[in-house]
């Protein structure tokens, strides 16, 4: 810097946005320079990364924006900092650092949404009576607090989350998002989902792999665990696995092969049993001088399967029947024993997963499990008395809610009578008939069928419908195990279709205007698009200190690979990114005056929507290799929220807004009267263009329990159908004080939203089985 200039910048005070005045300080300027410059980086081959640009490339900047303003104040006292901002933007256009200019211009404009946030008298006010809501209504008056329909509002902790939610949401659209996205929201456009954990970087879902986590044990942060060495300790830290990695994350926790990790279990509790149980025949029969037990309890730590025959230990019987029948005895009880304590095992991890408390103890974790394929006997007993546990249900026989049940449906496994593990999918009916899970999943549905036997790749669901399997990233880690959804938005199609359509503002219009829908459509995901990738790199920032039990323990894939201060892009980048959608039915009504389920045009004009919405999604995931997925969207409180927005707008609109929710993704009307096989062949192929999840639900009246045969009809109707994964919705309960058959006196089994009551059976039949979610 020239002297002249020096002394000129010496002269000149910087007046602040408040109006005061601070000495000129070119430090704070390069300051600000080397941020813009730091926010661009490069990832290389091995997954580092690191700055795209030197401090040669920040120091000739901060050079030409000193230069700058010793050209244009030089005749004046003072210089108001957008000046400066203004100088730093030009100066970056005119050396052609195009990639900073665009990251300083949008940090800008970002800091200024956010000081609109607290002067901004209308939005304040807003803020302010919704945190007034939290402290004065209680969760039946004000839906705000159950929001997440896992959180009872009515708890101390609950009503602390839902302060602490609302403040974070509010943080969260005035400081880390363009002012695009935070308007497409408040709108209702779009609706970003969990908007409330942006700040922390959490992700959404994970698919635990218990095997890498059981191996040698793991912390929770206040201590290490060993590695299980029974059936007992291995369903206890199953719970404990779920729960701590769901403080890690704002979403659900899943095991996508239940029955096969806790199959080790049962053979070491089988082993236990075994030689304490041959260890009380030599004692009862007086034979400890002629047989070395020390050599038995060695052969038993190597047997390999539960059914071990007595030829096993043929060398210590030899010639002699009461051995021999000492030995067979001593196997027939080992496996009643073991048996029995899977069955006491799988009776505490389901009561665990339905009293133990995560995020703040306002919550029971959200937890889901998949099992049905592992045909040894260790695997069959897991899955077996894991069944007949849910079926025995709680301490007041009322039906768990947790985990969410998965049954996962494969010829030559499970579906045929000759498969080895039929029973277990019989049983898997009946249970489902008496307490709604588990749910099925369909392995050879065209698009969750594997090349290989390998059970980390096969296809799992959370409860909740959400999937991954396919991988651009790393094709030879497109595995289940270790990986989940990154985060997802969706998108309001009825409002695309009330736009665009023959209803509302355009009733008496003949056609629909496609060509402006499918425009619309396109931005919206493009604006959807950028925002994920907006919200990728909030996370990405992130240290794995941030997460101890998801990264720290290894838990999500290849993060055992991190050193403390990497950046999360590495491992992040196996996640999903989803786009989703809710209100196909509607938008089809908007668009045609006819839903999918009443219309085959209407059919053939809603697969073309979503086949678009999908192909949009696979060049996302080409163009940023990245997996974007799209997502037929769980719905809870969102169907709601957009139906009343849209109400607000466009008033009411039959067959569209004349509700209170919008359907749930590309389901049928709960309330459209149809045969069970139209719904089936209506929805079926949705499943194949929502590869970041689906779940299609069928609605039974009254009790399936007595016709168990017209029962697994449907479900082999599901499979028939291409569907990736299906439940069966029917009543449970029956209050004994007033008779209502209800869904759940407490809670809705779907989605845990509580109903506070017994929903009579008028209700029941209104609903079709499920509650408003």
């Amino acid at each position: 810097m020239k002297h002249d200039e020096e002394e000129i910048l010496n002269n000149i005070s910087v007046v602040k946005r408040n109006g005061s005045k601070v000495d000129f300080n070119g430090t704070k300027i390069a300051m600000a320079i080397k941020k813009g410059f730091d926010s661009i980086t490069v990832e290389d081959e091995t997954g580092e990364v690191s700055s795209k640009y030197s401090e040669k490339d920040i120091q000739k900047v901060y050079q030409d924006v000193i230069k700058s303003i010793g050209k244009n104040f030089s005749d004046q006292k003072s210089i108001k900092i957008e000046d400066i901002q203004d100088i730093i933007e030009e100066t970056l256009k005119k050396d052609k650092y195009v990639d900073v200019y665009d990251s300083f211009r949008e940090y800008r404009e970002m800091r200024a949404q956010s000081r609109e946030m607290f002067t901004y008298d209308k939005r304040l006010h807003k803020f302010l009576k919704t945190l007034e809501g939290l402290g004065l209504k209680s969760a039946n008056e004000d839906d705000t607090k159950r929001e997440n329909a896992n959180v009872d509002g009515d708890t101390a902790m609950g009503t602390m989350l839902q302060y602490g939610s609302t403040v974070s949401k509010e943080f969260a659209k005035s400081y880390l998002m363009k002012k695009k996205f935070s308007a497409a929201h408040d709108e209702g456009d779009i609706h970003i989902h969990d908007l409330d954990f942006m700040a922390m970087g959490t992700t959404t879902c994970m698919q635990i792999d218990l095997e890498k986590l059981f191996k040698n044990g793991f912390s929770t942060g206040h201590g290490h665990l060993r590695e299980p060495n029974d059936i007992m300790s291995y369903s206890a830290l199953a719970a404990i696995a779920i729960q701590s990695n769901q403080n890690d994350q704002h979403g659900g926790q899943s095991i996508p092969a239940f029955d096969y990790y806790l199959a080790p279990g049962v053979l070491k509790t089988f082993r236990k049993k075994l030689k304490e149980t041959i260890k009380d025949y030599i004692d009862l029969e007086g034979l400890n001088d002629l047989i070395n037990y020390n050599s038995i309890e060695k052969d038993v730590m190597k047997i390999d399967t539960i059914d071990v025959k007595e030829e096993y230990f043929e060398k210590y019987y030899k010639n002699s029947d009461v051995m021999k029948r000492m030995f067979t005895l001593a196997l027939d009880k080992a496996v009643k024993k073991t048996e029995k304590t899977t069955y006491q095992a799988m009776e505490a991890f389901v009561h665990n997963l339905n009293t133990m408390h995560s995020r703040a103890g306002a919550q029971v974790p959200f937890s889901s499990i998949n099992f049905g394929t592992d045909t040894s006997s260790e695997g069959r007993m897991v899955t077996k008395n894991y069944m007949l546990a849910a079926e025995a249900g709680l301490g007041h026989s009322e039906t768990p809610i947790f985990p969410i049940s998965i049954f996962k449906v494969k010829e030559g496994v499970n579906y045929n009578p000759e498969d080895p593990n039929y029973d277990l999918f019989k049983l898997s009916c009946r249970v489902s008939a008496k307490r709604l899970f588990p749910n099925w999943s369909f392995l050879d549905a065209t698009f969750n069928k594997q090349k290989d036997n390998d059970y980390r790749k096969e296809v799992c669901y959370m409860g909740c419908r959400t999937r991954v399997l396919g991988n651009v990233v790393d094709p030879d880690k497109a595995v289940t195990p270790g990986r989940g959804n990154l985060s997802f938005t969706t998108i309001n199609l009825p409002r695309l279709g009330i736009k665009h359509g023959i209803v509302g503002p355009n009733e008496g219009a003949k056609k629909a205007d496609m060509k402006a829908f499918y425009e619309d459509l396109d931005n919206l995901m493009e604006l959807v698009k950028d925002q994920l990738l907006e919200r990728f790199e909030v996370q990405c920032n992130k240290k794995v200190y941030n997460f101890p039990f998801l990264l720290g323990q290894g838990v999500w894939i290849d993060s055992e690979k991190l050193k403390p201060g990497d950046r999360l892009r590495k491992v992040l980048k196996h996640g999903t990114l989803s786009i989703g959608f809710i209100g196909l039915a509607e938008c089809l009504t908007a668009l045609t005056g006819k839903h999918h389920g009443e219309s085959a045009e209407s059919q053939k004009l809603g697969l073309e929507i979503i086949g678009r919405m999908r192909k949009n999604c696979d060049e996302y995931a080409k163009k940023y290799n990245l997996n974007f997925t799209c997502l037929a969207t769980p719905a809870e409180g969102l169907s709601g929220r957009f139906v009343n927005i849209d109400k607000a707008v466009y008033g009411k609109i039959k067959g569209v807004t004349d509700k209170a929710y919008y359907t749930n993704s590309f389901h049928v009307p709960v309330g459209y009267h149809e045969t069970i096989a139209h719904k089936l062949e209506v929805e079926g192929p949705y499943h194949a263009l929502t590869n970041a999840g689906h779940i299609s639900y069928i609605e039974l009246d009254g009790d399936p329990s007595d016709n168990l045969d017209a029962f697994e009809s449907i479900v082999r109707m599901m499979k028939e159908n291409n569907i990736g994964y299906a439940a069966i919705n029917h009543p449970v309960d029956r209050d004994p004080v007033c008779g209502y058959v209800g869904i759940i006196k407490d809670v809705c089994p779907r989605c845990g939203r509580r109903t506070g009551e017994a929903v009579p059976v008028d209700k029941i039949k209104k609903l079709n089985g499920q509650c408003d979610c």
